[in-house]
């Protein structure tokens, strides 16, 4: 019943970080961060379309803490959402929305990847967070974007510096799973 209930991804945060107004004091300068760090990734990068992305990254999981529902830290939510006391705010959720909306700005110098982490650990609930790259690039060379995190205030960083955890492409993490399924359906069927 506790795997149940705190399924989706892990994390204890001070109370005092929740559901920040759309309006914090200091997004401006983290925008202006961001857009440096994600015009930093490469030569083709162009700086107007990082600091689009860059201000749809901090803006955006401010609003959607606000559309979750957000009051509690990002586990404890976790488990009002899986109890369906909370309509949404798991990691895949802040993922999907925050994908989606960077993707309408039709970016052209820089792509998004869904980035998986934790697929295969024993103890250790599944994450998933949006990652920024230059366009052409692999996801190994992009920053994370994760307002699962911080409920809605933006953690992000080089993916090489994240040291909380080791991200996989999402359709790595599928095929792995697709392999599994298939030995398991093969063993199953010879006995």
């Amino acid at each position: 019943m506790l795997i149940v209930l705190l399924a989706g991804c892990t994390g204890m945060r001070d109370a005092q970080q929740f559901a920040a107004p759309a309006h914090a004091y200091g997004n401006e300068q983290k925008i202006a961060e961001l857009s440096a760090a994600i015009t930093a990734l490469g030569d083709r990068v162009d700086p107007a379309e990082a600091l689009q992305a860059a201000e749809v990254a901090v803006r955006y999981p401010l609003k959607l803490a606000e559309q979750y529902e957000l009051t509690t830290p990002p586990l404890w939510h976790n488990t009002l959402v899986n109890l369906g006391i909370k309509p949404r705010g798991l990691c895949v959720d802040w993922t999907r929305d925050l994908l989606v909306r960077l993707r309408e700005l039709r970016l052209s110098t820089l792509k998004t990847h869904w980035g998986v982490a934790n697929s295969e650990a024993a103890f250790l609930i599944e994450h998933s967070t949006a990652i920024i790259t230059v366009r052409g690039e692999s996801m190994e060379t992009g920053i994370v974007l994760d307002p699962w995190r911080n409920s809605g205030r933006l953690f992000w960083s080089r993916i090489s510096e994240d040291t909380k955890y080791q991200w996989h492409p999402l359709a790595e993490v599928q095929a792995k799973r697709r392999l599994k399924q298939a030995a398991r359906a093969e063993f199953t069927s010879s006995r």
